[in-house]
């Protein structure tokens, strides 16, 4: 916890923009003339993932492109889904991540937007702690299969850029 409470200390002015930039969608998607009633219930869906392929943009620096774990995604309604997961990353060291999609723009099976969230565990990055991201994604899904795609821009010295797919199962 007390890791946590110092990368938030570190990183609040960051989280603060990114709230910020997510707010006018989230703005626009509750303006309405009729009022609207939240309720609780299961999730739409649940995919399962068995962690990501990354393409490096810097194929000569032999990083890892099989990035095995385990992840879940619960799909909330058709824009917003919860995820988390743990992988090994391309530095070869264990990470986990937390987040949730927003994806407003759809096209038949194919969905798009970002992902915000969380990640930890690479050596150059943050101590190896915990920091936000914010992701551009592509989304297909069909009635048992779907893909993830993910634009991961490269943070100098830190975090090396990447095409990332991620293969899931839908289970319910």
């Amino acid at each position: 916890m007390a890791d946590f409470l110092k990368w938030l200390n570190r990183n609040l002015k960051l989280l603060a923009w990114s709230l910020c930039a997510c707010l006018p969608a989230l703005q626009a998607q509750t303006l309405s003339t009729e009022p609207q009633i939240v309720e609780l219930h299961a999730p739409l869906s649940v995919w399962l993932n068995p962690g990501f392929y990354s393409a490096h943009f810097d194929t000569h620096k032999g990083l890892r492109n099989n990035n095995l774990g385990f992840g879940v995604e619960a799909v909330i309604n058709e824009d917003w889904s919860a995820t988390a997961g743990v992988f090994t990353n391309s530095n070869n060291a264990r990470s986990h991540y937390l987040g949730a999609y927003y994806q407003p723009w759809h096209w038949g099976s194919w969905k798009a937007g970002a992902v915000v969230g969380g990640f930890n565990g690479y050596p150059n990055a943050f101590g190896g702690g915990w920091f936000p991201a914010m992701l551009p994604v592509v989304t297909v899904e069909g009635e048992r299969f779907g893909l993830n795609i993910a634009l991961v821009p490269p943070l100098k010295d830190r975090l090396y850029g990447a095409v990332s797919f991620q293969l899931k199962l839908r289970v319910n």
